[in-house]
């Protein structure tokens, strides 16, 4: 295979029109030229020329590619306003059977993990493996002064530890496969336990390894693994402590998820609401202590603890963007506040609005309020899909979920006695989620 295989290798432009190629023929609907499906595979499509055109070396190309992102990431955020409004979720299946997706979707995670194992790591994989050593050999270092990147928090070297531990130099690499595989069960658990059909699960998955976002940035751990715990979050959503410590070590890795709290809280309720901030606090309290526990002095602890605090004040004062859209474009930089601003007042709606709050409300208004932080957030405006992606393929999929709401609090007081350990509840089916069976997922 060395001599079949000498000087193998797929550029980012030509994995690009593969994937398109593979996207259309199993997605696209041919006898529904005019449909949602179409034109959310179209849209989903459409971000990855700004992803090619922001690697090259030319600034007014770059220039072109970070505006074409940020157009992108409005067009995102566009569908997702109009989707509570559209009622009508004709059932759509794929062009190929489940057992066609099954080893489609076995193919593309072999390739892009092989892929993950054998091409360079990203700069913020490193910068996070090394700050899992010095966790590990209770070193204090500042954390990262730049904000163009976004430097990864307390969580994700906390995680790493343990792989730095068994696998040492080849831990970013192990824990980016983990991200990755965390992604796509959880999604696959989605599909079983929120859509109620294991073959959308399925299909999203597949979907999430095709996208050539995915395989250009397929070792950037920092910015999987949150949307992972995010994706485990919805899985989970009947349990607030559950989805409280996902959402809380989603912060802890990265900053955006944050910006999802309010709507969260606002979906649980007065009494779901509480168990759910408490499971925040006390993931805040753990991440804390691992600053405590792995400093050598009490200097050290209260300058990675403040440093932390200063890397989030540089980000929203706009410190240290030289480049990306807002940097590029230098002269429209004064228009930034005024997008945080609109960004923050849609937050403020989207956590008091609608009032009957259901799962596909949440899932909608979460997946805006991450795009929403790539036009202001990031220097980079826009180049972070995998942080909203595995979110945006459930919107895209997903049937009407009216019936799916917050635990009452009856429930919240029952839900650990639901169904017995080793026995199936008789009024659900297996393999199928609460109350599916009486369920209308597609109108």
């Amino acid at each position: 295979m060395a001599y079949l295989l000498q000087g193998y290798e797929v550029n980012q432009p030509t994995w690009f029109y593969l994937s398109l190629l593979l996207i259309t023929a199993v997605y696209f609907r041919f006898t529904r030229l005019i449909s949602l499906r179409n034109v959310d595979l179209a849209l989903l499509l459409s971000a990855s020329p700004g992803l090619l055109l922001v690697e090259a070396s030319d600034l007014s190309t770059r220039i072109i590619g970070h505006t074409w992102l940020f157009v992108v990431a409005c067009l995102f955020l566009f569908r997702l306003f109009i989707d509570p409004f559209l009622s009508r979720r004709p059932y759509l299946g794929q062009n190929l059977n489940s057992q066609g997706m099954g080893f489609l979707c076995f193919s593309a995670f072999a390739f892009l993990m092989t892929q993950a194992i054998t091409s360079a790591l990203p700069v913020a994989s490193q910068e996070t493996e090394a700050r899992a050593v010095e966790l590990l050999s209770r070193t204090a270092t500042d954390p990262p002064t730049s904000a163009n990147i976004p430097s990864a928090g307390p969580a994700a070297p906390l995680l790493f530890s343990p792989a730095v531990l068994m696998f040492q130099e080849l831990a970013a690499r192990i824990m980016t496969i983990v991200a990755h595989t965390a992604v796509i069960a959880g999604l696959w658990f989605v599909g079983r336990n929120l859509f109620a059909d294991r073959n959308l699960g399925l299909a999203m998955a597949t979907l999430y390894l095709l996208l050539p976002c995915t395989a250009y940035n397929v070792g950037e751990f920092n910015h999987v693994f949150p949307a992972a715990l995010i994706v485990w979050a919805f899985v989970c959503f009947r349990k607030p402590i559950v989805a409280g410590v996902l959402l809380g070590l989603a912060c802890g890795t990265l900053a955006f998820p944050v910006f999802l709290l309010p709507i969260w809280a606002a979906f649980y309720g007065r009494k779901g609401a509480g168990r759910f901030v408490l499971a925040l606090g006390c993931v805040a309290l753990v991440l804390v202590g691992s600053f405590a526990m792995t400093t050598a002095d009490s200097d050290s602890f209260v300058q990675k603890t403040v440093g932390s605090v200063n890397v989030a004040l540089q980000v929203l004062s706009g410190v240290h963007q030289e480049s990306g859209f807002w940097g590029n474009l230098g002269y429209l930089s004064v228009y930034r506040l005024p997008v945080m601003v609109a960004y923050f007042i849609m937050l403020v709606i989207m956590t008091i609005w609608p009032k009957d709050r259901t799962v596909e409300a949440l899932l909608a208004q979460s997946t805006a309020a991450i795009v929403g932080t790539q036009l202001w957030y990031t220097a980079e405006g826009g180049v972070y899909l995998l942080w909203y992606l595995p979110l945006m393929l459930m919107v895209v999929f997903r049937p009407r979920l009216i019936h799916l709401r917050a635990p009452s609090s009856g429930e919240l007081h029952t839900e650990s006695l639901e169904v017995s350990p080793g026995r199936t509840s008789s009024s659900v089916a297996p393999g199928r989620a609460p109350h599916a069976r009486n369920a209308h997922l597609f109108r």
